[in-house]
């Protein structure tokens, strides 16, 4: 929606070449702050496939559930419940691998390192009642022996 408004301000301008000549300066920062913004807020071009959330439900971490899978990826993986709320206060979202859950919630991959250096991705589900179901957590530059089903 942005980069329509964009794009329509800018049509009937760059239609008129001597417009163009005389504020190139103009448009090569105007070029600069679309390239900026798409970089920077891809959910506005279409890039995340995760809903935003203004109040930001995927960072409360008041009320976390805990699945039995991410229980026993803890415990393979050597990562404390502190770590994981750090990832998920902190974490950047990964808007590539967020997205829409198998039971039809919206998910948010956050990624960060924890405490002891891992490289850890946390994939978390908001439920409406406030609560936030941990679903994984996956380390992302080590390989762990993990027997979980």
């Amino acid at each position: 929606m942005h980069f329509k408004v964009v794009l329509n301000f800018a049509l009937p301008i760059l239609q008129d070449k001597n417009h163009l000549k005389k504020n190139l300066r103009l448009w090569v920062l105007l070029v600069v702050v679309v390239i900026l913004a798409i970089v920077k807020f891809p959910e506005w071009f279409g890039k995340g496939s995760a809903s935003h959330d203004l109040n930001a439900s995927y960072r409360n971490t008041k009320n976390l559930v805990l699945t039995k899978h991410v229980r026993c990826r803890m415990g393979c993986r050597e990562v404390t419940l502190e770590e994981i709320k750090d990832v998920i206060e902190n974490g950047k979202v990964n808007y590539q691998k967020s997205g829409m859950g198998k039971k039809g919630d919206s998910t948010f991959a956050l990624e960060g390192m924890s405490l002891d250096k891992q490289h850890l991705r946390v994939v978390v589900a908001p439920e409406k009642n406030g609560s936030l179901v941990v679903i994984t957590c996956i380390d992302l530059e080590k390989e762990w022996p993990c027997h979980c089903n």
